[in-house]
């Protein structure tokens, strides 16, 4: 029998094992495909801004997201409605302040006195009441004293007046009486006050024009003009003749 001679193999170094079936390959393929597809169907669901915070639904961040965005302003509104907020809701026209349409100062009332610095005149008024017909006819004559006299079927002086407050008083040939100095000394600019059962009045004078007795019955005078002030005596040059008639408005704040 003859012998062999025995080949030594020559040994390479490395790992053993690493090399790959198809089998193996094609679980691989699989595995990183489906990595891929959840990554893009998490990426196509969250919002451009980011995901919802902690607690928050989807669907009403991406409400959020989709609805029209509100006007900017310029700075914090007071909400109308009195929500609690302090702030208007987004979105909503913030209504326009309502001015003060209603005058401040004492309400309406019984006029009881007037002070006229530049006439020196300082005079009691006592309400006269009229009948019909001497109301009706603008034939008026009041009491024999000095002190002025309001009629009563016209307007009151203050907030809410619906007519002009008329004072009347005599005018006293030969003696210096308070209503005598309309006609010398009442001029357009001159400011008067009127002191009543709710407060103190401070009227301007707008006018000082007299009037034949004739006429002065179916002047404007008479006219029904909410918070004016008529004052009407006789005019001292021609007592018996003309009457003397100041007009004042209430006073404007500075």
């Amino acid at each position: 029998m003859g012998s062999h001679r025995q080949i030594r193999r020559r040994r390479v170094p490395g790992i053993r094992g690493l090399v790959l079936s198809a089998r193996d390959m094609l679980i691989l393929a699989g595995c990183v495909l489906g990595l891929v597809t959840a990554w893009l169907v998490y990426a196509a669901s969250v919002p451009a801004n980011g995901p919802p915070a902690y607690g928050q639904d989807a669907a009403a961040t991406k409400t959020l997201t989709d609805s029209p965005r509100p006007q900017a302003t310029s700075s914090p509104t007071r909400d109308p409605a009195g929500s609690g907020s302090g702030l208007a809701p987004l979105g909503q026209p913030v209504p326009a302040e309502v001015p003060q349409s209603t005058p401040q100062g004492p309400v309406a009332s019984v006029p009881q006195r007037i002070t006229y610095p530049a006439a020196g005149m300082d005079v009691v008024v006592h309400p006269l009441v009229l009948d019909n017909s001497a109301a009706e006819s603008r034939s008026i004559v009041p009491p024999e004293t000095m002190d002025g006299y309001w009629l009563t079927p016209f307007g009151t002086p203050g907030v809410g007046s619906e007519n002009t407050t008329y004072v009347i008083g005599h005018s006293w040939e030969g003696r210096d009486a308070p209503f005598n100095r309309l006609s010398s000394a009442a001029v357009p600019g001159d400011m008067l006050t009127v002191a009543t059962e709710t407060g103190v009045l401070t009227y301007t004078v707008d006018s000082v024009t007299t009037y034949t007795k004739s006429t002065l019955k179916d002047s404007p005078v008479w006219d029904a003009v909410p918070n004016r002030l008529v004052l009407i005596s006789c005019y001292t040059e021609d007592p018996w003749g003309k009457n003397i008639v100041v007009v004042a408005t209430p006073a404007r704040g500075p």
